[in-house]
């Protein structure tokens, strides 16, 4: 037995040499939009945690919000010997010719949570389920009226999608409507602003002095003798542009609450908001999860063999139905944040003192 076990262990070991030999030889470019917003700072540094401890190496690169420099970084990538390519898409109609190239020269790739449309050169699509998330930012919003405004409908709300040019912010946008267009039409929820539709209040690039000009706005042409109750915010940096403006007029202090007001990512300024009782809410997309996901797919294509997927059907970039994962969000209130992002290990207790 002793000698069969030493075996299994010399043979296991001739096996696993060159798979990480093979991993070793490979590297994987990845295409991160910005480094303003702390969930991408936290996706591109796991990622390149993982897949560094499964034998890959890494070329990380930011963006900075301008899309010739994330065309460059790309390109940079191709030519320098990428095999697969992770990208999250500033502009997820802009990349075409880029990959293209990536495509004669053999390269996989991969879509990482923004959809890269207009081309067939890509290989899946690693993401939330972003319509759900949607569904949350919806949900939160009406229970959080409920909560602090039960005997004042209809209630005074105002809509903040995210940047048109990202796909995600349509899912967000169209989960959330699907929740609030129900309470719109029976006329529990009015919008005084007169403004819906992502035309009308998508955010480019997900700005928060955007945000926070346009609130601003709304509050001095629509709010005269009203009160704003709540606010849909596609994530939380246009709600801490949000708080910012409603702040501004008074709201918080005395007799005027604060309104309702959602989020995304799961920021530590916006969990300290939450704490704080300035936001009501946010969705939290483990980044650790997603990052999992990216590198079990290039292991599969790697190995030639098809990644796991659960969805084949929602993801069409105008050429292609993309193979997709959804992973699940989670969403947080004042009610759950301790459980979801510190005892699971995401955040310290201290980060969010």
């Amino acid at each position: 037995m002793t000698k069969l076990r030493h075996i299994l262990t010399v043979a296991a070991m001739a096996m696993t040499v060159p798979l990480a030999a093979m991993a070793a030889d490979e590297k994987v470019g990845i295409s991160m939009p910005e480094k303003i917003t702390a969930r991408w700072v936290a996706d591109g540094e796991n990622m390149v945690k993982q897949f560094q401890e499964a034998g890959y190496q890494t070329d990380l690169q930011y963006a900075n919000d301008d899309i010739p420099a994330q065309l460059s970084q790309i390109e940079n990538m191709i030519t320098t010997g990428a095999k697969v390519l992770v990208i999250a898409a500033l502009d997820g109609t802009t990349l075409s010719n880029a990959l293209e190239n990536a495509k004669a020269a053999d390269i996989k790739v991969i879509a990482y949570d923004r959809l890269i449309r207009d081309t067939p050169n890509v290989d899946y699509y690693a993401t939330f389920d972003n319509f759900k998330v949607g569904v949350m930012q919806g949900t939160s919003l009406v229970e959080g009226l409920k909560e602090r405004f039960p005997d004042q409908k209809p209630w005074n709300v105002e809509l903040f999608g995210g940047s048109p040019d990202d796909n995600n912010a349509y899912f967000f946008y169209d989960g959330a409507m699907s929740v609030l267009q129900p309470l719109i039409d029976a006329g529990d929820i009015v919008v005084p602003s007169g403004q819906t539709g992502l035309d009308k209040v998508g955010t480019l690039r997900w700005d928060a002095a955007t945000a926070q000009s346009r609130m601003d706005n709304i509050l001095s042409a629509n709010y005269g003798d009203k009160q704003v109750h709540g606010v849909l915010s596609a994530n939380d940096g246009l709600a801490r542009g949000i708080i910012s403006s409603v702040k501004g007029v008074g709201y918080g202090s005395g007799d005027l609450k604060m309104p309702i007001i959602t989020g995304q990512d799961a920021e530590i300024p916006g969990i300290k908001a939450i704490i704080d009782g300035e936001q009501y809410s946010t969705v939290f997309k483990d980044t650790r999860e997603l990052a999992k996901v990216t590198v079990g797919m290039v292991n599969a294509m790697l190995e030639g063999k098809e990644p796991e997927v659960n969805d084949t059907k929602t993801y069409d970039n105008g050429q292609k139905v993309v193979p997709s994962f959804l992973l699940e969000p989670v969403a947080v209130t004042a009610a759950n944040w301790k459980e979801v992002l510190v005892d699971s290990g995401y955040y310290t207790e201290d980060q969010l003192k």
